[in-house]
């Protein structure tokens, strides 16, 4: 062999032997550079996607939250005087039974007309926070706006009709504060 031959074989056993099914990656144990820009760019795509799912997600929250405590503040504005207007029935209540009195001389008369001029007064300011008066005599029995406290057989009305109420029932526009106290029929 010649000495040219001899250098070729010593260079052919030194470089590692690549098959045509081989790649370069195999070999060497490297990606090209463009797979690994791909790979990153789907990596950074996918931070992202989460990135802006996470952030609609928390807007949504937020907009959920806002909705609720303006409704909530809206429900405090439409009822603040609900507290006042529960304390202040009891008081008339009786106010309304003492203007009930069977009024026999001239004082008790004068008397029961200013107390009269006094509960219409104090009526018209009640109206004018929402509060009205629920009808109860001659309805039918509502369990939202009656309270039966008692039954009666009496053919003058029909089925499940309030016949008499003992004590009116109250509405705050449209939250009832107090429901009627009733008799009803069967």
């Amino acid at each position: 062999m010649s000495e040219e031959t001899k250098n070729d074989q010593e260079l052919n056993e030194e470089q590692p032997k690549v098959d045509n099914e081989e790649t370069v990656e195999e070999v060497f144990g490297e990606e090209p550079q463009e797979e690994q820009a791909t790979d990153e760019l789907s990596e950074l795509q996918a931070k992202l996607d989460e990135s802006e799912n996470r952030y609609l997600r928390l807007r949504a929250d937020f907009d959920n939250f806002r909705r609720r405590i303006n409704a909530e503040n809206e429900a405090k504005e439409k009822y603040r005087s609900q507290a006042l207007i529960t304390e202040l029935l009891p008081a008339l209540d009786n106010f309304e039974r003492a203007l009930n009195i069977e009024a026999d001389n001239d004082q008790t008369k004068t008397l029961l007309q200013g107390m009269e001029m006094v509960h219409r007064s104090l009526i018209e300011a009640l109206k004018k926070e929402g509060v009205e008066a629920i009808d109860a005599v001659g309805q039918e029995f509502d369990p939202h706006m009656h309270q039966a406290v008692m039954q009666t057989e009496d053919e003058a009305y029909g089925s499940n009709v309030v016949v008499e109420e003992f004590q009116k029932g109250y509405k705050l526009k449209d939250r009832v504060i107090r429901p009627s106290m009733v008799k009803v029929n069967q």
